[in-house]
């Protein structure tokens, strides 16, 4: 299992790096190729002649690409100064930027919002994985059943419907119709049990279109995993019907639900745009679609690298998690 570990770590590790370069060749490079001056791009198109290029010696945009990428990998670690003649900007470690557009850094404003984009991800993805799973076992049981068939209906329109439909069909219902909630936001730190009641309505939007998803996938997953020898042999053997699936069934069942959830709440922790943006969130997904609106590029370019490193520790996390329900894999 530490050997296992290990080679997992490293990977990540590598995998960090990997991340580091791209991120910097598609906001940096690639504009460059493309004949866009990239110190406008970080300023916006009406700023001062001045002051691009002041923000042009700042970022070193004219030293080589070795030392550039050298700059902005290290600043992620240990800070960077951003230095043009007696103008001299500090960035803290980590790094991930600095916004010369809003003179602040990236990184407070990452971390301002992430907890709130990390709490709405979590909460939903409590929610579809208890109730996806647990529709998608009960529909490979019961196939063919009127339940089979009704789950599955639901499952559809659930993965069909975008998140902003959904969305505001349940606010005008359950906010305007009912008035069962203000359908307002509420910081968890100003009033929990208002966070609470604002959180419900976009965990369980949100919810309903991965839960679709999950279900159908742990319905095809089980009927394959049910029509497997170690299974019969169980079942020859006399094993309660329970033991049988909670305890063999599920282990096989759970491997590609777990790789989905990898991918699923790594991207989501990067910002829910549409959810956040639909119900009013000040998450990341917020922050990086009024960034894209403003022009604030180095604002785009830190929830892109939080996104990426996100996806990276869901999928570290999870490939541990294959070791522990199948012992196969931490001896491959």
């Amino acid at each position: 299992m530490l050997a296992y570990l290990i080679r997992r770590l490293f990977a990540a590790a590598v995998m960090l790096v990997v991340i580091v370069l791209v991120v910097f060749s598609i906001f940096f490079l690639v504009p460059k190729w493309a004949g866009v001056d990239i110190a406008t791009s970080f300023v916006g198109k009406q700023a001062d002649p001045h002051a691009v290029e002041a923000v042009r010696e700042k970022l070193g945009l004219s030293d080589p690409i070795y030392a550039q990428v050298w700059h902005f990998f290290k600043g992620i670690f240990v800070g960077r100064t951003y230095a043009a003649g007696g103008d001299v900007t500090h960035c803290a470690a980590p790094c991930f930027g600095y916004s010369f557009r809003s003179e602040q850094a990236v990184w407070p404003v990452l971390t301002d919002r992430f907890p709130v984009t990390l709490g709405l991800a979590l909460g939903a993805a409590v929610l579809w994985l208890v109730f996806g799973v647990a529709a998608g076992v009960l529909s490979a049981l019961k196939r063919g059943s009127l339940w089979d068939r009704g789950a599955m209906v639901v499952a559809l329109s659930g993965v069909s419907l975008p998140i902003y439909f959904t969305g505001l069909l349940a606010s005008s219902i359950f906010v305007f119709g009912l008035h069962w909630m203000d359908g307002k936001y509420v910081s968890i730190s100003d009033s929990f049990t208002g966070w609470l009641g604002g959180m419900i309505l976009p965990w369980v939007t949100l919810a309903f279109l991965y839960a679709a998803m999950y279900a159908r996938i742990t319905r095809a997953t089980m009927m394959e995993v049910l029509g497997e020898d170690y299974i019969r042999t169980a079942r020859a053997k006399g094993l309660a019907e329970q033991v049988v699936i909670g305890k063999h069934a599920m282990r096989s069942t759970m491997t590609p639900i777990l790789t989905m959830l990898g991918m699923d709440l790594g991207a989501l922790i990067g910002g829910a745009i549409l959810t956040e943006t639909t119900f009013s969130i000040p998450g990341l997904g917020q922050a990086v679609l009024t960034a894209i609106k403003n022009q604030d590029l180095p604002i785009i370019l830190g929830v892109t690298l939080i996104t990426s490193l996100a996806v990276l520790v869901a999928n570290l996390v999870v490939d541990i998690l294959y070791a522990v329900i199948d012992p196969r894999v931490r001896l491959s």
